[in-house]
C-alpha cells in the first residue's frame, strides 16, 4: 500500500489488518512509517518512480493499493508544485503497474485513488460515472491518474478506481479545517454557497475500499461519495448545528481566492456527484446523510474539536 500514512491510509491499514490481511507499507520512510502506522507486516522504501528495488515486493501480492499523491490543499500552487501534484500521481502509478509487468505471479486487483476532481467545475447537474471529465488542472491530473492505472488492466489485473469526494472524519483530513471557523463563531458558507459538496464518512470510505478489493464486481471508476450531496450553505448549516456555533457569516469568493490562490476554484465551485454504482451493486451507506454523519463525528462523547478523548 502506498500513500499508508494518510488520513484515509492509516485507518485503511487497520481495517485491512483486523480482516487478517499482511500489508505491505510503501513509504518514502519506512522508519516514520512504522511509528506512525501500526499493524503492517511490512514497511517498504519506495519513491513515486517508474522503477525501483521495491519491484520485488509486488511478486506474489494479493492486491496492490495506491493511495499516494501530495496534497491539493497543502500549499499555495506554482508551477513547480502542480508538477508535484500530477507526477506524484501518475508516475507513480505507472511505477506500480511496471512493476505488476515483470511480476511471474500478479496481483489480482490494483485499487488506485482517484477524485471527484475528474469532473471539473460543475454545476447543479448530478454526475454519476458516465459524466465525462473536465478540463480544469485537478480534471487532467484525475485523467492522467486513471489512465496510467488501468493500464494494469491489459495484465489482466482487476482496476478499481474509487472517485472519492471530501472525506469526513475526526482528529484529521479536511473536516479539521472546514469546522476551524465555525469553532471561532465566525462560521458561513463561502459564496456564492450554492456550490455542491459531495462527501462521504470516513467510515463508509474504508468500508467501501475494502469491500472493492475483494469484490469483483467494484471495477473502473466507482464514485465514493454519499448519496445526499449538498450545496456549500447547507454543508456550513448542518456543521453549525453539529457544533452548537453560528452559521451567519459568509466567506467572498474572491477572498478565498486572495489567500489561497488557484486551489480556491476548488471550493468556490463544486461537483454534485452521486454514487450510482455503489447503489447499484447494493452498498449500504452507514451515514447517508451529512446531520446523521457529523451527528457522529461530533457527538456528545467528543470535544468540539473532533477528537475524541
Amino acid at each position: 500500500m502506498t500513500g499508508a500514512t494518510g488520513f484515509i491510509g492509516s485507518r485503511l491499514v487497520r481495517e485491512l489488518a483486523r480482516r487478517g490481511y499482511e500489508v505491505v507499507v510503501f513509504s518514502r520512510n519506512p522508519t516514520r512509517a512504522r511509528g506512525e502506522v501500526s499493524g503492517a507486516a511490512d514497511y517498504v522504501a519506495w519513491e513515486p518512480t517508474e522503477r525501483g528495488a521495491w519491484v520485488s515486493a509486488v511478486e506474489g501480492a494479493y492486491a496492490v493499493v495506491n493511495l499516494a499523491g501530495a496534497s491539493v490543499g497543502g500549499k499555495r500552487w506554482n508551477d513547480r508544485y502542480k508538477r508535484e501534484i500530477a507526477n506524484s500521481r501518475t508516475v507513480g502509478t505507472r511505477g506500480l503497474v511496471n512493476a505488476m509487468t515483470v511480476a511471474k505471479a500478479r496481483p489480482s486487483v490494483l485499487l488506485s485513488m482517484s477524485v471527484i476532481g475528474y469532473y471539473g467545475h460543475r454545476d447543479a447537474t448530478p454526475l454519476d460515472e458516465s459524466a465525462p471529465p473536465g478540463d480544469d488542472f485537478l480534471a487532467r491530473v484525475g485523467v492522467a491518474w486513471e489512465q496510467e492505472a488501468r493500464k494494469a488492466e491489459a495484465l489482466g489485473v482487476r482496476v478499481f478506481l474509487p472517485r472519492t469526494g471530501i472525506v469526513l472524519g475526526a482528529a484529521g483530513g479536511a473536516l479539521s479545517l472546514m469546522a476551524l471557523p465555525a469553532r471561532l463563531f465566525i462560521g458561513g458558507p463561502i459564496l456564492p454557497g450554492s456550490q455542491y459538496v459531495s462527501w462521504i464518512h470516513l467510515a463508509d470510505e474504508i468500508a467501501i475500499l475494502a469491500q472493492g478489493l475483494e469484490d469483483a464486481r467494484f471495477a473502473g471508476p466507482i464514485n465514493a461519495t454519499a448519496p445526499n450531496p449538498v450545496t456549500n450553505r447547507e454543508f456550513n448549516a448542518a456543521l453549525g448545528r453539529a457544533l452548537g456555533r453560528p452559521s451567519w457569516a459568509p466567506v467572498p469568493g474572491v477572498a478565498v481566492k486572495a489567500v489561497v490562490g488557484e486551489f480556491a476554484e476548488s471550493v468556490i465551485t463544486g461537483q454534485r456527484v452521486i454514487p450510482r454504482r455503489l447503489l447499484e451493486l447494493g452498498y449500504a451507506f452507514k451515514f447517508p446523510t451529512l446531520d446523521a454523519a457529523l451527528g457522529d463525528i461530533y457527538g456528545p462523547w467528543r470535544d468540539p474539536s473532533g477528537v475524541a478523548p
